[in-house]
């Protein structure tokens, strides 16, 4: 496998030119005031807008909204608001309203298959995609940045379980891939992509998906997308690769390439996704 180190991406790979949010995808870890007032200021939030918060993801979602509470709440951001849209459970209309007229969505960490599992064909799924079209900055963190994609990273491995399992190897139909929001268009996003080791993961996944730009984000990190470009803020790296050649190669179960390309963006970095 070869690896060219580059800073450009000159392929069509972009999300939705029609829709005029922005998106705010956190790579994990602690949320510091600056990032926390950068994407309430971007949403306009202060000026009659509010942040809704969507908690499906976490095991505990009553919890988590009350912990975005107090995130922000020490940031001296005071308009939060937030419900529990559980699996199978009602989508009441006028939570669904107070969805489509936010300002800012946040969608909490936690486990990305178990959100879209309560999103994926309901009338939310709409109304996140309704908020975003009408200018909403549209927020996740570690589960919630997974899910910003049409292809979805799980978390899961089909070949090897169990908690200790870690991503060891770069292998033929491992790393499992699902639906997400698709709000950013022919991306793939990893998640606490330096703290936790995960090259081995979106190198296979690259391989597998040539079609999308595989972006990982570290740990209090996060890229603003915006249009066609993203750009890095936070304290830690963005990883992100490129299979421009397609080439895909398996040899016992192994994957193997030729021409990728990863590139190393820092905070204040931006990079095209067209």
């Amino acid at each position: 496998m070869f690896i060219l180190l580059s800073g450009c991406f000159p392929d069509n790979r972009h999300p939705d030119s029609e829709t005029p949010g922005k998106l705010y995808i956190i790579g994990g870890g602690a949320r510091p005031q600056p990032m926390l007032t950068e994407m309430a200021s971007l949403a306009g939030i202060g000026t009659g807008k509010y942040i809704y918060v969507l908690p499906m993801a976490s095991s505990e979602p009553d919890s988590a909204i009350l912990w975005a509470k107090e995130d922000f709440s020490s940031a001296g951001i005071k308009q939060v608001f937030g419900f529990n849209f559980r699996n199978g459970g009602e989508q009441p209309p006028e939570r669904l309203d107070s969805v489509k007229n936010a300002g800012l969505i946040y969608i909490s960490g936690g486990v990305q298959s178990r959100f879209m599992e309560a999103v994926l064909g309901t009338p939310l799924y709409e109304a996140v995609h309704a908020a975003f079209k009408n200018g909403a900055v549209i927020a996740g963190t570690s589960a919630g940045a997974a899910v910003m994609s049409k292809k979805m990273i799980t978390g899961e491995q089909l070949k090897h379980t169990g908690e200790d399992a870690g991503y060891t190897t770069i292998e033929a139909d491992n790393i499992e891939i699902k639906e997400g929001l698709g709000l950013i268009g022919d991306v793939i996003i990893d998640q606490h992509f330096i703290r936790r080791q995960r090259l081995n993961r979106l190198v296979s996944v690259s391989i597998e998906n040539p079609d999308e730009l595989c972006i990982g984000i570290d740990e209090s990190t996060a890229i603003i997308v915006d249009g066609q470009s993203a750009k890095v803020t936070g304290s830690g790296q963005v990883v992100v690769i490129e299979n421009r050649t397609k080439i895909k190669k398996v040899f016992k179960g192994l994957l193997g390439s030729e021409g990728l390309v990863l590139s190393v963006y820092l905070p204040g970095d931006s990079f095209s996704l067209k």
